[in-house]
């Protein structure tokens, strides 16, 4: 009874986003209030319905009422309870229900909070979502609904898959959702500006929150989703382009253009048909994330679906979706004249320089990842590529360089017309930082390729520039330190936010450089008891245990690692069987230090009669990986915290009465 439940308020939302569509964006056009009004009451009732909906399909799973098709597929009676939730969203159906849901979601925070916008902007922002909301609700019902049932209902699941039954992969994908969904908030209020042809300071005010918000929650998924690849999947990396990485990577791409983009708009009312067009690219990725993921048209471990039936539906919500908006930007953007005339040596201008070069580091992966289909595509099936790590390295982190050094330089400069010599003479410490971090490299790491120090000094370039502005805004060692403090406190947290940010990004360099640059394995066969020196250090296989889990079998190694016979610390790791799903993984057993992470992973057992008592060993000495984590940290604090700058919640501006998209933005204050 709770599934029909569930399936009736899933209709019931389809209903209510297709009101939501269509008579509020009549009422905008007419000057209806009523029908501009029932937008908010639709957005918010098509919340509940899918939350009601969640819930029921969430009760599906925590009971084991495997009479539902996606229960049985994706659960076991044996399976721990946190990766029975977990499962709601670790498959395609009811991942599907959760991206509706997210959608619905961020339509009704807009409902709610929203009183500052305009009825009619409002109207046309929460249209524009519920048109979304009506192709992929169409698509969940009649291609993955979630609560079709099975007759007779199986006496137990088959499982979910053994590398979701993680608590990194249980929240990994809720997080990734709220950012890439999230952007369709960003799409929505850019359709509508087009619909109503008018882009102002006032609108970037509005625009820039959501976007926001789903950067950091993107970041944040990101993260951990880099993190469960490497303690989880056992190869010691952390990133390795994977096509469906990159599919959450490109949309973060263009969504920081877009955060960037949306700051000239609202101080210097430029940049407005760019940023409409990145919002609308930025959500496109995100669409094409979720068309690569379910189609089948390629393989990976973080894959949902392979049914090409389903991703022929997506393709043409996807299609349709772009094609509209790229059509309705053709019409009006010729008519969005900027208002704001800058020197190409300004900080507008080092905002463009920053938009060029995120877009072609976006293009490149988005080429990357998709040459290889379009190639089989074309050739029938007979000609197949790998596009891999190398040519990622090889291309994407050339367009990063520049943009790295530019990220302490633009800030540096003077809105409309700013000199290098003034910025120049403001990173004189950060380029001392710069050469010392280089030198010192070269002298405590000799070894390892000889970009290494370069990127170090990179990495303190970026840091050492960030500070030297934020120490600038406060008038650190120019003024008395209690009013260095007084200003501290008066700063916009939308500033101390993007400090942090571009803090986190310098820190993750000095993560990603480390791991790349300096790693060094063992990979050898162990017997217990027996050792093996590789990696700078002694690797000791202590023993061998097997065991037992709640639904998996276990082969538990214990490794001992010394340097130079001091005993640095015990590594366990394991290889799990699930019977069920007739699979094996990896723990990985972790040492982390700040400088380092000590890494091994147990492989399989000999199987020939001379090794039947040997297991391969894999040691891997990881420097500075941690780091990687820290910067992301410290960049998802950075966007929380400039989320709860006032500004963004209260302080819109008042647009100007004039009607023509030249009008001049109210001032506000200093980003």
């Amino acid at each position: 009874m709770i599934a029909e439940i569930g399936q009736f308020v899933l209709i019931l939302a389809l209903v209510l986003a297709g009101v939501q569509a269509t008579l509020p964006l009549w009422g905008a056009a007419r000057g209806h209030n009523a029908l501009m009004v029932l937008a908010d009451r639709t957005a918010i009732g098509q919340a509940v319905a899918l939350l009601i909906a969640f819930a029921a399909l969430t009760h599906g799973f925590v009971t084991s009422d495997f009479s539902l098709t996606v229960v049985f597929q994706n659960s076991h009676s044996l399976k721990p309870m946190l990766y029975k939730v977990s499962g709601v969203w670790g498959n395609h159906e009811g991942s599907m229900l959760l991206w509706v849901l997210v959608l619905a979601l961020f339509s009704a925070a807009v409902a709610l909070f929203g009183r500052n916008l305009p009825p009619s902007l409002k109207a046309r922002v929460l249209a524009v979502q519920a048109m979304i909301g009506v192709g992929f609700l169409a698509f969940i019902i009649f291609t993955s609904n979630p609560f079709a049932r099975l007759s007779p209902a199986p006496l137990d699941g088959t499982g979910l898959n053994p590398l979701l039954q993680d608590p990194g992969l249980a929240f990994h994908p809720p997080l990734l959702y709220l950012g890439y969904v999230g952007f369709s908030m960003a799409f929505s209020f850019a359709v509508a500006a087009l619909i109503e042809g008018r882009v102002d300071a006032a609108w970037a005010r509005w625009v820039r929150p959501w976007t926001l918000a789903a950067w950091t929650f993107l970041t944040a998924g990101i993260a951990l989703g880099s993190w469960w690849a490497y303690y989880e999947l056992g190869w010691g990396g952390w990133w390795f382009w994977d096509p469906v990485e990159n599919a959450s990577f490109m949309p973060w791409l263009f969504g920081t253009a877009l955060l960037h983009s949306a700051i000239v708009v609202e101080k210097r009312d430029a940049l407005k048909s760019w940023t409409i067009l990145l919002a609308i690219l930025t959500f496109s990725m995100s669409l094409l994330g979720t068309f690569l993921v379910r189609s089948g048209v390629l393989t990976s471990v973080h894959a949902f679906a392979t049914d090409p039936e389903r991703g022929i539906f997506i393709l043409a919500i996807l299609a349709l979706t772009i094609g509209i908006a790229l059509t309705l930007f053709a019409i009006r953007a010729p008519g969005m004249k900027g208002g704001g005339l800058f020197a190409p040596v300004s900080r507008e201008g080092a905002l463009i320089f920053n938009n060029m070069l995120l877009t072609i580091a976006a293009g490149t992966v988005l080429l990357g990842t998709l040459y290889p289909l379009i190639l089989e595509a074309f050739s029938g099936g007979t000609a197949k590529v790998s596009v891999g790590p190398p040519f990622f390295n090889a291309t994407f982190v050339p367009i990063m360089v520049p943009l790295v050094i530019m990220m302490s330089i633009g800030p540096l400069l003077a809105w409309k017309r700013g000199t290098l010599r003034t910025a120049a003479h403001k990173l004189i410490p950060a380029a001392i930082v710069t050469i010392l971090a280089i030198g010192a490299t070269f002298i405590l790491v000799p070894e390892g390729p000889g970009l290494a120090p370069f990127a170090m000094g990179l990495a303190a370039w970026l840091a050492a520039g960030t500070l030297a502005e934020w120490a600038g805004r406060i008038k650190l060692f120019a003024i008395p330190v209690p009013e260095s403090w007084r200003r501290l406190k008066g700063l916009p947290r939308a500033a101390s936010g993007m400090t942090l940010a571009h803090l986190g990004l310098a820190i993750m360099i000095v993560g990603i450089t480390g791991s790349s640059a300096w790693r060094t394995e063992l990979i050898t066969t162990l017997v217990p008891g027996e050792s093996a020196n590789g990696a700078g250090h002694t690797v000791t296989l202590s023993e061998i245990s097997q065991g037992r889990g709640p639904n998996y079998n276990y082969e538990r190694a214990t490794l001992l690692i010394t340097d130079n016979g001091r005993e640095i610390t015990t590594l366990t790791t394991e290889r799990r069987f699930f019977p069920i799903a007739g699979q094996t993984t990896t723990e990985a057993g972790i040492y982390t230090t700040i400088l380092s992470d000590l890494y091994g992973v147990i492989g399989e057992r000999g199987r020939t009669p001379d090794t039947s008592d040997a297991w391969t060993v894999r040691f891997f000495v990881n420097p500075l990986v941690p780091w990687i984590w820290l910067g992301a940290m410290v960049m998802v604090f950075g966007g929380s915290l400039s989320l709860t700058d006032r500004r963004h919640r209260v302080g819109a501006p008042r647009r100007a009465a004039a009607t023509d998209s030249t009008s001049q933005p109210s001032p506000v204050a200093a980003e």
